[in-house]
């Protein structure tokens, strides 16, 4: 494969990595890059290109896994310790994980050749920048009203709390809107800190994002060629790598900086991207 071609599979992978866990959307990132500058249509085709945009964010997935290994071994019953927790008391379920994947997972599957049919656009991301945007300052604000929140890590997260975050997180099936800004934003809101809502965010994404990405795949597996191959491994591994360094980045800073900056980068974006394609 052209070493130009794997280049940009680099730079996509770079974007997912860099972008998938800050509030900033992902996928709105990837497309607007893609249909802007990188053109993958072109070389690969629109349902391949499309599933290339899903199926990298594997790589972010793993970097989760890494990050949060001991957490998933514990929700899984691995732990070679099981001496439960006397000090913090309850522990994050997998079952509060399910109940929280359980809306946005069946919206998703209901409205899956829909959204990438007619949402994978220039247009209707820099609309999903904008709306997610506004929920962002709107939680923020609601968050300096409540100074001491209820939920100061994930441990206490209650079903309910972890069904209303998945309800909130239905909107991040709108390309741009981010599911990072959605499930944040809507854990702020019913009482969760911005770390405790960011590690459930991460936590959750693990599932919903592996079967988003193995789905795709299978749907489109028709349309791949191996010469196409290079192409993924390469946006994978450096998604992978990418991932990495902005997942440990933005959980030393969320609690710090909350979510009002990446609003605002958001909404100065959407206001340049619509000035460039006007």
């Amino acid at each position: 494969m052209d070493i130009l071609l794997l280049l940009k599979a680099l730079i996509l992978g770079l974007v997912e990595g860099l972008t998938e866990f800050a509030p900033v959307s992902s996928t709105g990132h990837m497309i607007l890059v893609d249909d802007m500058w990188l053109k993958s249509q072109d070389f690969l085709g629109k349902y391949p290109a499309n599933t290339f945009k899903v199926v990298i964010q594997l790589g972010s997935i793993l970097a989760v896994v890494v990050v949060f290994r001991q957490r998933f071994i514990d929700m899984l019953g691995l732990s070679r310790n099981k001496a439960t927790n006397e000090i913090t008391g309850s522990r994050l379920k997998l079952t509060q994980v399910i109940v929280g994947l359980l809306p946005a997972g069946v919206l998703g599957l209901l409205f899956e050749d829909y959204i990438d049919e007619y949402l994978f656009t220039t247009n209707t991301v820099l609309i999903g920048l904008a709306i997610g945007a506004f929920l962002m300052i709107f939680a923020d604000r609601f968050a300096a009203k409540n100074q001491n929140p209820v939920i100061d890590t994930v441990d206490k997260i209650t079903y309910k709390q972890a069904f209303s975050i998945g309800l909130i997180q239905c909107l991040s099936l709108w390309p741009g809107f981010s599911r990072s800004g959605a499930t944040i934003s809507g854990g702020v809101l019913l009482g969760l800190s911005h770390r405790a809502a960011a590690d459930f965010t991460f936590i959750m994404a693990v599932p919903i994002m592996a079967g988003a990405s193995g789905i795709s795949l299978l749907k489109n597996l028709e349309y791949f060629s191996m010469d196409a191959m290079p192409f993924f491994i390469v946006g994978f591994i450096s998604a992978f790598v990418f991932a990495m360094l902005s997942i440990r980045f933005f959980l030393n800073v969320i609690e710090k900086v909350k979510l009002t900056p990446f609003a605002i980068y958001r909404l100065v974006l959407v206001a340049v991207i619509f000035f460039v394609i006007m």
